[in-house]
């Protein structure tokens, strides 16, 4: 026999998060107790961190029955660590959020009342302000979501992290998707059912820095448009147009000197052509190296994440990545905890 499911999990991914985790774990525990009372469990995932975080997940544990926390065998990054979580909590409620606490946890009971009252399967978090973060970092979040909104057929909702809740029919849906460069908001967005939006108002880190840097942001961006669009491929034949109507006119442009007996200056412009041309065919063998590369990754059929250590009960199924089966932790009862399988 199985466990019931509780009521809601909650999902952190966390990467050199130990300053906060105490705290983390104080204000979900409590909002999750006032929201569902004890048919809940708090699911950490510790992605490689380098500070001492495993070792005080393991002491929470210890301490807490509904929590349970998954030890990634390496950084796996943040969105893989995500679905690590996503994939073995065993939740009817889902609720994601970063370990950060610039998420409020205390919206968790409003948004299930958005989610009951409006008959939804997710309710996603819409920032309405971005305490403590840079100028640049407001522009450059703010740019990328409107560029992908541009970009893709999906209707991916701009200024939208990845805090949300989700029912277990949109979580199963989510985890039929297989694919390795993972955009979750966009996935979330793809695979449909009832979405609404909940404003609110993002705080401050409550400690430490922010983990994604600016190269970490290029890569997340690229993910995303690489993910959800083709525009990128198809900027070689709008630009293979304009290029043509280019070459006629400069074909008129020669024919006129010619028959006029002015010498053409060549050097210059013929150059300046060469360059131009060059850039744009580096520009588009870049991109579809970049499609390719992608294709080839996927091919390998690898699994999203692998399970180094497993602490508190655990009673979700691997279906995406690999988790050593004498690691997973059955729970008979609310709190419980034993050995057993994979199923």
């Amino acid at each position: 026999m199985t466990a019931p499911r509780p009521a809601l999990s909650i999902v952190v991914p966390c990467y050199n998060e130990a300053p906060c985790l105490a705290a983390l774990h104080r204000r979900l525990s409590a909002a999750a107790t006032a929201a569902v009372g004890p048919s809940h469990e708090i699911v950490l995932i510790n992605d490689g961190s380098r500070d001492g975080s495993w070792a005080v997940m393991q002491r929470l544990c210890a301490a807490d029955p509904h929590l349970a926390a998954i030890d990634l065998s390496r950084n796996h990054g943040h969105q893989l660590a995500l679905t690590a979580g996503l994939d073995l909590c065993r939740g009817e409620r889902i609720l994601i959020i970063d370990a950060d606490l610039q998420d409020p946890p205390e919206l968790l009971g409003e948004m299930m009342a958005v989610m009951d009252g409006e008959a939804a399967d997710v309710v996603y978090a819409v920032r309405r302000k971005r305490a403590g973060e840079t100028l640049f970092k407001k522009a450059t979040a703010a740019l990328f979501y409107r560029a992908l909104s541009r970009l893709t057929d999906t209707d991916i909702p701009v200024d939208t992290g990845d805090f949300r809740l989700m029912s277990r029919r949109a979580l199963d849906a989510l985890l039929s998707l297989p694919e390795q460069a993972r955009f979750i908001r966009g996935m979330v967005a793809w695979i449909g059912f009832r979405q609404v939006p909940f404003p609110y108002d993002r705080a401050e880190r409550l400690a430490g820095e922010s983990h994604y840097p600016l190269s970490k942001m290029i890569r997340f961006a690229l993910d995303a448009v690489t993910g959800f669009s083709t525009a990128p491929l198809r900027l070689a034949s709008h630009v293979a147009l304009w290029l043509l109507a280019a070459s006629f006119l400069l074909l008129i442009y020669i024919a006129i000197g010619f028959f006029s007996g002015s010498a053409v200056q060549g050097w210059t412009s013929l150059m300046l052509i060469v360059v131009v041309l060059g850039a744009v065919q580096m520009f588009v063998l870049g991109m579809i190296g970049e499609y390719l590369g992608r294709l080839y990754i996927e091919a390998k059929r690898r699994p999203l994440y692998i399970v180094s250590d497993v602490a508190g009960p655990l009673g979700g199924q691997a279906r995406l990545g690999h988790v050593p089966a004498e690691m997973i932790a059955a729970s008979d009862t609310p709190g419980g905890s034993g050995k057993r399988p994979i199923a």
